[in-house]
């Protein structure tokens, strides 16, 4: 492709409403632009790396024998309300009228449909196991969207799923599908980790994410560093280290006035005892009513685990008038012993460990000290509550402590369960002639958030660094000067030889200045520069750059041929 005819706008400066590096050099390399909030035009650079990017997906798929379907992207209402989705999904599914007045969404996810289309086929457990994929837009109303592909409204997507007539298959395929996704991101030349992690509103009863290791990223995860656990911080635990409480110094527990005094490290300062020592009270409104929720002074409330703890479809922390309510004080002086109303109370393990702690008193300016859990108060449940912190032991290994990082996530798989077949009547018979609901999983790929996350992954101050896998081009070739007939003729003759080699080449023919050339070479990123230019041809050579690390390669005219079928594309 001759750059000269080729719509490549390039920008000099920063977008001023772009954030994250990689949202900034897909803008300035000329691969996409906004045209609304969260949603992009590709332009055609960027669309060549984005078809790279499902080339991959979609062979790893049909490789690990994935079947590939087109579902409509608008979908009746009917569906959502029969898998219970269609009044809990929220203001993200993007809903609509007919002129029939008949309602509809914009697909955010296709459960609903695979669901709709197996049913009407399937009958027996001989058609039993299937897996069926497709590559196609998704529309989710983000509140906020933001970071250009990362959290866009409209991105691509490859999603798909699972049928099975047992879980020991659903189990099986699991596997087969991480393993597909692994050689997905290896093939994208991402450095990547697999994440345990909740499974939020798509249910199941487990899941894992695909993680791309990267500063920016808006996920943290906790990853042993002596073994392999890995696990997103909302799902992450941490082992116990504490010792086991010791007796109770006071007999009951004791008010203590304390003015003025609300944050946790005034309060304990005051009280003479560490943050660690006190009991941190956080009121939460769910949709099953006011919740209590205790950590430790120095922990977080998770609250991914504490909606999972007390099976509620949503949490929130609670508004002053809440609080008033439950505890009979504003906030800042809230714990749990002498609750107004009978609020359940779900406290992490650690708070079991402590012994004549402090907590808010449920009265303004005031604290308590002595407070002892079992005998001061109750909780309905000790669980898995607060957020990990680095540092933390291992859950699965004796020795190691967990590092935090950050991440970007560009897949994830579910074990869904029956949680789509049961309530939409998906069922088979099975050998024994019995009817049995089939067992279900399902996977996704962010195809578009894939493609940025390798631009925020490989960069440097002068822009792009392509992986060769999802590159647009392989070869960025460069005529220097190009208002010389001599050095046009041997550029266009290596234009040639290039793309009879199969290379994909952009070629830069334009008449600019060197300099600007160079420059959108390196904004670019494709992983191969080669520069023909009147200084090199006076030696009867041309030069080969490889943008990751600069290597330089002067070859001769005659050995061009031989050095692009042995070397140009070599992988690291």
């Amino acid at each position: 492709m001759r750059q000269s005819h080729y719509h490549l706008p390039t920008l000099r400066e920063d977008p001023a409403d772009a954030e994250l590096i990689s949202h900034k050099l897909l803008l300035r390399a000329g691969l996409i632009r906004k045209i609304a909030a969260g949603i992009y035009d590709y332009l055609p650079v960027g669309l060549r790396a984005l078809r790279k990017v499902e080339r991959i997906v979609r062979e790893e798929m049909d490789r690990s024998g994935g079947l590939e379907v087109q579902l409509p992207g608008v979908v009746p209402s009917e569906l959502w309300v029969e898998s219970g989705r269609w009044s809990k999904y929220g203001k993200e599914l993007l809903r609509l009228k007919d002129r029939h007045s008949h309602e509809f969404c914009i697909g955010p996810t296709h459960e609903e449909a695979i669901v709709d289309l197996v049913r009407q086929d399937l009958r027996s457990y001989r058609e039993l196991p299937r897996n069926f994929y497709q590559i196609g837009n998704k529309f989710r109303d983000e509140v906020r969207p933001r970071f250009g592909l990362m959290r866009g409204r409209e991105f691509l997507m490859k999603d798909g799923y699972s049928f099975h007539p047992s879980y020991d298959d659903l189990d099986r395929e699991y596997e087969n599908m991480r393993q597909a996704y692994s050689r997905v991101f290896e093939r994208c030349g991402l450095r990547f980790r697999v994440v345990e992690a909740d499974t939020g509103a798509i249910g199941g009863s487990s899941s894992h994410e695909f993680t791309v290791l990267a500063d920016a990223g808006e996920d943290a995860i906790a990853s042993c560093n002596s073994c392999s656990y890995t696990a997103n911080v909302e799902k992450a635990e941490a082992r116990a280290t504490d010792p086991a409480p010791g007796k109770p110094q006071k007999p009951k527990p004791e008010e203590v006035h304390t003015p003025n005094l609300k944050t946790v490290e005034e309060v304990a300062a005051f009280l003479g005892m560490t943050p660690h020592q006190k009991i941190k009270t956080m009121i939460y409104d769910t949709d099953l009513g006011p919740v209590v929720a205790l950590v430790r002074g120095d922990d977080t409330v998770n609250e991914i685990k504490l909606k999972n703890a007390c099976k509620a479809e949503w949490v929130l922390l609670a508004s002053d008038e809440t609080v008033r309510k439950v505890t009979g004080a504003p906030p800042g002086f809230a714990g749990p012993v002498g609750l107004k109303i009978a609020a359940p109370i779900y406290a992490d393990h650690t708070i079991q460990t402590l012994v004549d702690a402090g907590c808010g008193a449920n009265r303004e300016d005031y604290h308590l000290i002595g407070v002892n859990p079992g005998r001061d108060f109750q909780p309905k449940a000790y669980v898995e509550l607060r957020t990990v912190r680095a540092g933390d032991a291992c859950p699965r290994c004796p020795n190691g402590k967990l590092d935090l990082l950050r991440g970007i996530e560009v897949g994830h798989i579910f074990k869904l369960g029956t949680r789509y077949s049961e309530p939409m009547g998906l069922s088979f018979l099975a050998e024994n002639g019995e009817k049995q609901t089939v067992i279900m999983g399902t996977y996704g790929i962010g195809v578009s958030r894939t493609l940025q996350a390798a631009v925020e992954q490989n960069h440097d101050a002068d822009g792009i660094i392509f992986p060769h896998g999802i590159a647009p081009f392989d070869v960025h070739l460069v005529c220097v000067n190009a208002n010389q007939p001599e050095v046009i003729e041997v550029a266009d003759r290596m234009y040639d030889l290039l793309r009879r080699s199969g290379v994909e080449v952009l070629y830069d023919d334009r008449d600019e200045r060197p300099g600007i050339k160079f420059k959108d070479a390196d904004l670019l990123g494709l992983p191969v520069r080669m520069s023909v230019g009147a200084k090199g041809l006076k030696d009867g050579v041309v030069e080969f750059r490889r943008r990751k690390d600069g290597e330089t390669s002067r070859v001769a005219l005659a050995e061009v041929e031989t050095f692009v079928k042995t070397h140009l594309l070599r992988q690291d």
